[in-house]
């Protein structure tokens, strides 16, 4: 199985936290859309390093699809093929309060943005006139003097990553891979994610062969029982967090704890984030979260994820596992069995 790992993108992390990724044996590094831009330090990655590069997730859309377009291009070209677009949505609060831009029919939008950004790559790569019309964005004029023309090393694929059925779905019918959210469980994944899958393979006429599922987890390691405590403490903070966030309701149902999320999201209006973390057992972070030594988490992502996908992106949030201990992780991980095309 291929690990893709996290870099740090403050300006003054980016070279050492590639570098690290590379000291590991990863396979490739991902950014995620927070404190940072979230394509710049992948430019960076891609003129220092051989690793794979993705955007996990660009924040789809308060950005136009042209603008997605160009910097899938430009990466493409800097990484000599080695880039992967993804895409998400965000929640309606933060599209509206913080990006300040327009949320409706948030699975609606993304198709379209989906749609519309590999519309405009393959105009570029074909020479195709543009034409794109749809209820949110059009695409309609493309200059000679705007067109950077054919890439070299192809058109990079655009990923969707999604949780709920409705935008898993879209991702089977629209995208050229799914990101799976790391805030899920093996059940959710096996009974809510594949069968929506499958539904939008279905709607598109799709089979599915050369669809790429990329796992997620939030990975607990450590070498020592007091050091995989100290991991899943870390780790139930973000689970408390992501469990107070409606968007993630279903892994609750699904699992039995959805009655803890009404009191989530309360203390989460209050800020009251310790008593949040108090909310969440061992078991539901176990449950949703990867937890154990370096050998146990790899054993349970290949058997949570293992029958469709092949490759993971793997998070240590709230703590740092070290070098050593991130290398154990990885060579372990090598060694889960690939499964080949996986849709």
């Amino acid at each position: 199985m291929k690990v893709q790992l996290l870099i740090d993108g403050a300006p003054s992390k980016v070279t050492s936290s590639i570098a690290q990724a590379v000291a590991v044996g990863a396979d490739g590094v991902f950014t995620f859309e927070g404190q940072h831009d979230v394509f710049l330090p992948l430019q960076t990655a891609a003129v220092g390093s051989d690793l794979e590069l993705m955007t996990n997730v660009a924040i789809a859309l308060p950005r136009s699809p042209l603008h997605l377009a160009h910097a899938a291009h430009d990466l493409q070209t800097y990484s000599q093929g080695r880039f992967r677009l993804g895409l998400g949505s965000q929640v309606r609060v933060h599209i509206e309060k913080r990006y300040g831009s327009r949320w409706d029919k948030p699975a609606k939008q993304m198709a379209e943005w989906i749609q519309a950004t590999k519309a405009i790559l393959d105009s570029w790569q074909s020479g195709a006139p543009l034409d794109f019309r749809g209820e949110y964005t059009q695409h309609r004029i493309m200059s000679p003097n705007f067109n950077p023309g054919p890439n070299e090393f192809g058109v990079p694929p655009v990923l969707l990553g999604a949780l709920g059925p409705i935008m898993t779905r879209t991702a089977g019918q629209y995208a050229d891979g799914l990101l799976v959210m790391p805030f899920c469980s093996r059940r959710h994944f096996a009974e809510n994610t594949v069968p929506a899958l499958k539904e939008g393979f279905d709607r598109a006429g799709r089979s599915g062969d050369n669809f790429s599922i990329i796992a997620q987890a939030m990975v607990a390691v450590g070498e020592t029982d007091e050091r995989i405590a100290a991991a899943r403490n870390a780790v139930a903070r973000l689970v408390s967090f992501y469990g107070s966030t409606p968007a993630y309701l279903p892994v609750l149902e699904i699992e039995g704890w959805a009655d803890v999320h009404p009191e989530l999201n309360a203390l989460s209006k209050r800020g009251d984030f310790a008593a949040m973390r108090d909310l969440i057992t061992d078991e539901m972070v176990d449950r949703i979260a990867v937890v154990g030594t370096p050998s146990q988490v790899a054993a349970e992502i290949g058997a949570r994820f293992g029958a469709h996908s092949d490759e993971v992106c793997c998070y240590f949030p709230g703590y740092d596992p070290g070098p050593a201990l991130t290398r154990q992780l990885v060579d372990c991980l090598h060694e889960v069995p690939d499964v080949g095309h996986h849709g």
